[in-house]
């Protein structure tokens, strides 16, 4: 070795009771080049910032653009607000069930009232037919078309008979 030349080697160091510590001379790295501007954070550090499992607080103040932004959707309000959330959504359970339920209803009864119209005007043929065939003229046509029968039309009006009360 030349005198002039630096021993690069680590070199130990022993002194008293201690440990034996290893020191180094500072050996000169290649330089890499880097650029002269310097870039934003890059995809993975942005990535991480967005995937942090904590969240900010929210502000007090809600606005419009916060609301249909989806910004009150965080985690911590939904945890604070869940037992609201299953209340509503048992009450549009049951508001859906009463719903079918009338609606079944509503159409039991229209099935029902077309069945009494129907048995409405099958009384009302009924109750015509009847009245005409117990008509006098209609009477006297069939007990003179059936010659078996000893009924025949009076000659005399009928007799009115008073009777006084007695007291």
């Amino acid at each position: 070795m030349n005198g002039k030349e630096q021993d690069t080697t680590p070199k130990l160091v022993v002194t008293g009771k201690q440990e034996p510590q290893q020191t180094e001379q500072p050996q000169e790295a290649p330089r890499e080049e880097q650029p002269a501007v310097d870039e934003g954070p890059t995809l993975q550090e942005i990535i991480q910032e967005q995937a942090t499992e904590g969240e900010a607080p929210q502000s007090s103040n809600f606005t419009l653009r916060k609301i249909l932004g989806g910004d009150i959707l965080t985690t911590s309000t939904i945890r604070h607000q869940i037992w609201l959330v299953l209340l509503i959504a048992f009450f549009l359970i049951i508001y859906i069930s009463n719903r079918y339920s009338c609606q079944q209803d509503l159409i039991e009864i229209d099935k029902l009232q077309k069945e009494l119209q129907d048995a409405k005007y099958k009384a009302l043929s009924t109750s015509s037919q009847l009245t005409e065939k117990s008509r006098e003229s209609n009477v006297l046509d069939m007990l003179q078309n059936n010659k078996d029968s000893v009924l025949h039309i009076a000659d005399q009006p009928p007799y009115i008979i008073n009777v006084p009360e007695t007291k």
